[in-house]
């Protein structure tokens, strides 16, 4: 009972946090604060009130539509904070941790990872959106890793010269995309493309990187041909020429592997 209890609980966080991270994913890009300004609806202008900002249930109880100016809301609103409830849920579940068997070292391993996939959540809401990489985002997500480094050693006590390693590789990679490319900007993308993986390397290890990168490839290759089919079947209609996200497949996928990769060593291997 505890436990469901727990799970619920953590579902409400996770759609709190998808409310957030669309509200980032909104205002970063355009320079807007996203602590301390109210939240308003894009389209009147309009402070929302507390009713008006209840993750899922608001989106429900408004029939879709802003309560001012009745402008319609995205279902992908709705359906990214349900997903990131599910994603929360499932990251617990994954690690086969119970209310009776939390400990310290579980507390601030999830802390930080929650942080992590914050960062990740954004960045690629962001790149979907925008076809950008929020820099800002990228700087927060580096300074997680360097976290998350040190929570690791601390734990551990793995070899101090890997991660001496890794933060010369990210201070290069800072130094380059600063100084030397601040003014070409496809080589700042894929400077910051690098700096990402890093990070993802960093948490995640290089087993499960790798199969980040394969199941991105993959995902871009369906993507890529499901979009082909489209086009031949709507041969006679000029389509404009979409971007593919890049970032936004290489962060949905390092969320998957994941979670993947903990069910399977949880719960099948042992």
């Amino acid at each position: 009972m505890l436990q469901a209890m727990l799970l619920i609980i953590i579902f409400i966080m996770g759609i709190y946090f998808g409310s957030f991270f669309t509200l980032a994913t909104y205002r970063l890009p355009i320079g807007e604060d996203i602590t301390h300004k109210h939240s308003y609806c894009p389209s009147c202008n309009h402070k929302l009130g507390i009713m008006d900002l209840i993750p899922v249930f608001s989106y429900l109880f408004l029939g879709a539509k802003c309560r001012y100016c009745k402008k319609r809301i995205g279902i992908r609103y709705f359906l990214f904070e349900i997903l990131t409830g599910i994603f929360f849920v499932l990251f617990f579940v994954s690690l086969k941790i119970d209310i009776y068997t939390l400990t310290i070292n579980n507390l601030i391993y999830i802390f930080i990872s929650i942080l992590y996939f914050s960062g990740l959540f954004i960045i690629s809401g962001i790149e979907k959106e925008k076809n950008i990489i929020q820099k800002s985002v990228l700087v927060y997500e580096l300074i997680v890793s360097i976290l998350y480094m040190i929570y690791s050693y601390t734990l551990t006590k793995n070899n101090v010269y890997e991660y001496v390693i890794y933060l010369s590789i990210m201070l290069v990679l800072i130094l380059i995309d600063s100084i030397f490319f601040k003014k070409k900007l496809n080589y700042n993308y894929v400077i910051q493309v690098l700096m990402l993986m890093l990070c993802i390397i960093i948490f995640s290890g290089v087993n499960i990187a790798i199969c980040t990168i394969i199941l991105t490839i993959i995902s871009i290759g369906f993507k890529n041909i499901l979009q082909t089919i489209i086009r031949n079947q709507k041969s006679k209609v000029i389509q404009k020429q979409v971007r593919t996200p890049y970032i936004f497949f290489l962060c949905v996928s390092n969320l998957i592997v994941i979670i993947m990769v903990n069910f399977l060593n949880n719960y099948i291997i042992k």
